[in-house]
């Protein structure tokens, strides 16, 4: 909510935002939320702290597509284009509701069911990338029923298709900033504390049109170049 108010322009480049006991009960969140919203929000460079005075908005981005249509690579593809040998670690599955802006994207009611499975991908064994990919529970049950095994070493594309027929033709829109590593990310990619990553957004849709997954990535950036 708080990006999407800075974006939209709601928070003005420069602004204060309201600290953290005002933005939970704004938002009926606890504060423990809040916090994590905040800082999460200073790693991707929304946001600035200043000791003493409060938490202010940053000057926008510039912002560059990324678009893939009708060539969507999958990361294990991509891997084997390059002779290298892709992996997957399976960190977590939750099941969440989806937000008004991920609702509006899957067609769906805001609160309705998400999966996202977050893995952390390797090439060579070197882990690159950690990915958080989220889907329509309803469509995809099988997610959630499969043995942790299937989600290891495994293209999460080709599992889709497998089950449901359906496979992603392109991304759009597909977004690409800097974030830095926290303190959850940064022992799960082997990297520092602060290591700059590309933080990279996608929203694929099927052969159909249809929306199939929303793919949320947190990428190496001395280990990973995009080929626009």
């Amino acid at each position: 909510i708080i990006k999407n108010e800075i974006n939209s322009g709601a928070y003005k480049a420069g602004a204060r935002i309201p600290n953290e006991f005002e933005l939970a009960e704004s938002y009926k969140v606890g504060r423990v939320t809040v916090r994590r919203a905040i800082e999460e929000l200073v790693q991707q460079g929304y946001l600035t702290k200043r000791q003493g005075k409060g938490t202010f908005v940053n000057a926008p981005k510039l912002k560059r597509k990324i678009v893939q249509k009708g060539d969507v690579q999958s990361f294990t593809e991509g891997c084997a284009a390059n002779d290298m040998v892709a992996g997957a670690r399976l960190v977590s599955r939750t099941v969440v509701a989806a937000t008004r802006e991920d609702a509006a994207f899957f067609g769906v009611e805001p609160g309705c069911e998400l999966i996202v499975v977050e893995r952390v991908r390797t090439a060579d064994g070197i882990p690159v990338m950690l990915e958080n990919n989220a889907f329509v529970l309803a469509d995809h049950p099988y997610l959630q029923t499969l043995a942790d095994k299937d989600l290891t070493d495994n293209s999460i594309f080709a599992l889709v298709a497998e089950h449901s027929g359906r496979a992603p033709l392109k991304s759009d829109p597909c977004t690409v900033e800097i974030a830095l590593a926290d303190a959850q990310a940064a022992p799960l990619l082997e990297v520092p504390v602060g290591e700059p990553l590309f933080y990279m957004e996608a929203y694929f849709t099927d052969a159909d049109g249809r929306p199939l997954l929303l793919g949320r990535q947190k990428i190496v950036g001395s280990r990973y170049v995009f080929d626009i």
